[in-house]
């Protein structure tokens, strides 16, 4: 693989980690598909080991509470790239708040993940979420 491919790849996996911290303060569950593959596979404290877009997208949408927000900011990315497929670490800060307030809960959570070239672009096929520190503001 040449230098500026896997450069791309790697720019492009950035890019979907972001996407995937974009996509869950907004609340776009329908747009789950931009991130993960049909078979994804997603292993959190909070929902067990989920196999399947249709079962994350129904744990996305049965967790959400009107009114209460996060933002997630990711940080020291590390992937390694094997042809279509990827390993990727980061860590996550997640702040919790209400609609016009400050944050009432933070956390710090590890991601780690199995990420697939599609021809649609790069995806997660497997995420494990392991929170590492919260704090209650």
């Amino acid at each position: 693989m040449s230098t500026d491919a896997l450069i791309a790849d790697r720019i492009e996996i950035a890019d979907l980690f972001s996407r995937y911290a974009l996509l869950l303060d907004e609340k776009r569950w329908e747009d789950v598909d931009t991130v993960f593959t049909d078979d994804v596979a997603v292993h959190s404290p909070r929902g067990g080991e989920l196999r399947g877009i249709d079962k994350v997208v129904g744990f996305m949408r049965q967790g959400d509470v009107e009114g209460q927000y996060a933002q997630h900011t990711t940080t020291d990315l590390l992937v390694s790239v094997e042809g279509d497929q990827a390993a990727a670490s980061a860590n996550s800060l997640v702040y919790y708040y209400r609609d016009g307030q400050a944050p009432y809960f933070t956390g710090g959570l590890r991601l780690t993940a199995t990420v697939a070239r599609t021809p649609a672009g790069w995806r997660i096929r497997e995420v494990r979420i392991t929170p590492v520190w919260t704090r209650e503001n």
